[in-house]
């Protein structure tokens, strides 16, 4: 392969993820030589495979939803039909939109956006593989790798012969499901479970452990489970694939699922295999470099992001910290100011908020109440249904419940989980009072307009005196 040259920056970055665009921009503009390294699309995942494309196809899923709930509201329609070539077009439109927004940011900011996969050959050295053709060597005085990470692969005998989706090609489809076995029941998989059920797939849930979205405190899984339920999702939870075949020529798949003592066979038009994520490092030749990663391919970093070889930071998803793109962000404001204004800021004592996208929402920001407990902590829940909210109950959207975990010594809020419409905005509320530190009686106490989903925070932690 022709090589073309050496080239020379103060700041390499590599993965133009929601941490590496910004971060090559504001080297950038503080008069650094930066070159942003992408082998596929600007954006990383977030924009391309992630969170634009499927919040846009969620967006239409809750239009059918709604449609078919007219008469609830005593709205007369007609027939509700999906035309999946629509919503796909529509969700490649909105991601064509954010990733040019991406690569005009980059020329506005004069970073150089070479296109191609790099992989290191030395501690300040990387070849890159051209996309256009060649080889370009690259070196830098500092590293930041951004690569973000995988759909992980299920090992399940005989599931590489028949044709599978992760959650970047199920939304490519050009035919709507009929049966849609999804493997995985964390946020991924509800959140795809809500979608294709509303299109008007069949849907189930295969998930290995005892409930659904594992993280979260069983009351919270429970009554998601109980939401999905509702609205017509098999879920399987202690089961397992134990093997996948075809029938019917390639048509039906089989899947031979034991959950407990007995085995079934359950047959499918589709597999999701939604069980989780790898870090994309593989092909990064990080041990050339001197970068360790630990035994699933993560890069081991410092609070302040560094690696195990000096000049070399990294960001994002691949270093196994809270996959969510707001974290990745917040990566980047940290090495800004450390790596161009001289600061000392750092990973530990931060919130971490979060918001799975099924209707409704599920938002979460600090601690569980398990978690709370576990750490020994005394502490007071408080926990209010939806059904009791005016507002819910004047949109009809009174599914779910509201809950918060608070110091009973301080009255410090610790955390909250709320399973609501608007879900990820009222935790957003919770969570600007976390930030100021404030006692929950200030949102007890506070006036909020009336009638909004905001003002069931009275109710909520008055519920914590009782």
């Amino acid at each position: 392969m022709q090589q073309i040259g050496v080239m020379t920056y103060d700041a390499v970055v590599i993965g133009a993820g929601q941490g590496g665009v910004p971060l090559a921009e504001a080297f950038s503009k503080a008069g650094r030589k930066v070159a942003l390294i992408e082998r596929a699309d600007v954006g990383g995942t977030c924009v391309n495979v992630g969170c634009t494309p499927t919040k846009t196809m969620v967006a239409s899923a809750r239009v059918a939803y709604l449609a078919r709930r007219a008469a609830d509201y005593g709205v007369e329609t007609g027939p509700v039909a999906l035309d999946i070539l629509k919503v796909r077009d529509r969700k490649r439109a909105i991601v064509k939109s954010f990733r040019e927004g991406g690569e005009r940011r980059l020329e506005r900011a004069h970073v150089e956006l070479i296109r191609g996969a790099a992989r290191f050959i030395s501690h300040d050295t990387v070849e890159v593989s051209l996309r256009a053709g060649g080889v370009q060597n690259v070196t830098s005085k500092q590293w930041f790798i951004d690569t973000g990470l995988q759909p992980a692969v299920p090992k399940i005998p005989g599931f590489d012969s028949v044709t599978s989706f992760d959650s970047t090609s199920i939304m490519e489809l050009d035919v709507l499901p009929d049966h849609l076995v999804i493997l995985g029941g964390g946020y991924i998989g509800v959140e795809f479970a809500q979608l294709f059920r509303r299109f008007g797939s069949s849907v189930t849930i295969i998930e290995h452990g005892s409930q659904i979205i594992a993280r979260e405190d069983r009351d919270v899984a429970d009554e998601m489970a109980k939401i999905l339920l509702e609205d017509g999702i098999d879920i399987r939870v202690e089961a397992t694939v134990e093997r996948v075949w075809c029938d019917d020529g390639g048509r039906t798949i089989s899947l031979q699922v034991r959950e407990g003592t007995s085995t079934t066979q359950l047959l499918a038009t589709h597999i999701l295999a939604a069980a989780g994520r790898v870090p994309d490092t593989g092909a990064l030749g990080l041990e050339a470099a001197g970068v360790e990663t630990d035994k699933y391919g993560f890069i081991r970093v410092n609070e302040k992001l560094e690696t195990t070889t000096p000049g070399i930071f990294a960001l994002g998803d691949v270093t196994g910290a809270p996959q969510f793109t707001h974290i990745s962000y917040d990566h980047f404001r940290i090495l800004r100011t450390n790596a161009i204004d001289g600061g000392n800021a750092v990973t530990t004592g931060r919130p971490v908020p979060y918001t799975v996208f099924t209707d409704p929402e599920l938002a979460r920001v600090g601690l569980s109440e398990q978690q709370a407990r576990s750490d020994g902590r005394t502490i007071k829940v408080g926990r209010m249904d939806v059904s009791a909210v005016a507002r819910a109950l004047e949109t009809d959207e009174t599914r779910g419940f509201l809950k918060v975990v608070v110091d009973a010594k301080t009255s410090e809020i610790l955390g909250c989980a709320i399973l609501s419409v608007n879900g990820g905005e009222l935790m957003a509320m919770i969570e600007i009072a976390m930030l100021g530190k404030l006692p929950y009686t200030v949102l007890r106490d506070g006036i909020f307009a009336h009638p909004t989903f905001a003002e069931a925070l009275n109710n909520l932690f008055g519920s914590l005196d009782k």
